[in-house]
């Protein structure tokens, strides 16, 4: 089902501070409260395993278990890499890459073992994001957003975290974490996720 488009406030299912950060400046045009779980009650945030096959099954979960802990509309989003030349890995698997507890550059340095001697045409890939948003027991809504690029031989920029030093976005001419804020919100996967969720709420 549907939720109401009149959202006042919510939670975003993450302690990941950069992706909250993402999260709030994209929201920041319609007016909403983003409450992070420290704000609400940092003793009984949820513990949820991403056990799911996609990213729509762990973004849902995470939603679901929020909502239910905290009795507000709760928005999740599961996100990741996806690189051709590995058949779609790291996948869901991205923040765990190189295993537990998760590395940035860990996993950086996983990905760039796995693709040595791949050639630059052959290095497409993708960072995408499902989002969701439960409003209520029955009521969701799953939105999708893909930003294309492809990966290089080493890390380039300070800004971002994750794979953005290692994501080159063509039309930028730039890796992701040489972008802004500002320019990264206006063409990361979470935007257009974002944007597309805003479509569905306003059908």
């Amino acid at each position: 089902m549907k939720p109401s488009l009149q959202v006042e406030k919510l939670i975003v299912a993450t302690s990941n501070q950069g992706k909250l950060k993402e999260i709030r400046a994209l929201l920041e045009p319609l007016d909403i409260q983003v409450l992070s779980p420290v704000d609400i009650d940092a003793a009984h945030i949820p513990n949820v395993v991403e056990d799911g096959e996609t990213f729509d099954d762990n973004a849902l979960k995470k939603a679901k278990a929020f909502y239910n802990a905290f009795h507000i509309p709760a928005l999740a989003d599961d996100s990741g890499l996806e690189v051709d030349a590995l058949d779609g890995a790291p996948g869901v698997y991205s923040a765990r890459y190189a295993g537990e507890p998760s590395d940035d550059d860990a996993n950086n340095e996983k990905l760039l073992q796995h693709l040595q001697g791949v050639p630059p045409e052959e290095r497409n890939a993708r960072f995408r994001c499902s989002i969701a948003l439960v409003t209520a027991e029955d009521q969701y809504i799953l939105a999708h957003g893909a930003c294309e690029g492809y990966i290089l031989e080493e890390k380039v920029g300070e800004a971002g975290f994750g794979y953005d030093p290692l994501f080159y976005v063509p039309e930028q001419g730039r890796s992701m974490a040489e972008l802004s804020k500002e320019e990264k919100n206006k063409i990361s996967h979470r935007y257009h996720a974002l944007q597309h969720l805003y479509s569905k709420m306003n059908k």
